[in-house]
């Protein structure tokens, strides 16, 4: 076993991994390497797996306000830095903070219950039949289109627009331009509407019309709630998220080079 630390300066670790073997298996090996703690005596929470896996960190440390730094174990990792067992420490004193704010939406069913979620990719709303939704879209209490013919629509965060936002055509948002992205999905009228760059201080309404013949579930990041009437998507700028990040794996590099992709 290795020796345990002797310097008291050296941030406290706690380790969550994805359900993969492999990950499970990094888990136990960093554990042991670094001395792991618990979740609520950590300074740092270390998230080993994908960027699923560190979508679930964030939320369940959301309230924590601990700082996160995920190494990829999973496919894309496009939250998270490179795999490597040895050095951690170092690479955490070395690392640079990003700051995030979710989304907040509050979503009302067909019987008018509401239920409040929050998002830090996007919140997008997609029919749940065969039937082409209709949504009303109004920002800061202004209608702006009166009825939307789609298969969805979603806002979407800078962090969140390489996501599902970008493969829905939407544009990739620089983390410091302060804006949102509105971005329909598969859109049948109006014809020649590709969406909206809203500043981030936007509330954004959608009505859902004729819900019963067109039925619409609301879903933030991968909670999803069924048969909505309407939904109001803001920022919670009251939740402020820090991932970490190694110098040469900037999240908003990582945004920047997106644009440039062949």
């Amino acid at each position: 076993m290795a020796a345990r630390p002797s310097s008291s300066s050296l941030p406290r670790l706690a380790f969550v991994s994805a359900a993969t073997p492999t990950a499970r298996e990094a888990k136990a090996r960093l554990e042991k390497r670094y001395h792991g703690v618990t979740t609520a005596e950590a300074d740092i929470v270390v998230a080993l797996g994908g960027d699923g896996l560190m979508l679930q960190a964030l939320h369940r440390n959301m309230r924590r306000s601990k700082p996160i730094y995920g190494m990829n174990l999973g496919t894309v990792g496009f939250l998270l830095n490179t795999f490597k067992e040895t050095g951690l420490h170092q690479r955490l004193e070395k690392a640079r903070q990003v700051t995030l704010n979710p989304l907040r939406m509050i979503a009302v069913n067909g019987r008018g219950q509401s239920t409040e979620v929050t998002a830090i990719n996007e919140v997008s709303l997609l029919r749940s039949s065969r039937q082409t939704a209709r949504i009303a879209v109004a920002v800061d209490g202004k209608e702006r289109l009166p009825e939307l013919h789609c298969d969805g629509v979603l806002v979407a965060t800078p962090a969140g627009s390489t996501a599902y936002n970008l493969s829905a055509h939407g544009p990739i948002l620089p983390l410091g331009a302060g804006l949102l992205a509105l971005t329909p999905i598969n859109a049948f009228r109006p014809r020649r509407w590709r969406g909206a760059l809203l500043s981030r201080t936007s509330q954004v309404e959608f009505t859902i019309l004729e819900p019963s013949k067109r039925p619409v579930a609301a879903a933030a990041d991968s909670v999803e709630i069924a048969n909505v009437s309407k939904v109001t998507v803001t920022e919670a700028t009251d939740i402020r998220l820090t991932l970490l990040f190694d110098p040469e794996h900037d999240l908003e590099e990582r945004i920047l080079k997106e644009q440039f992709v062949p």
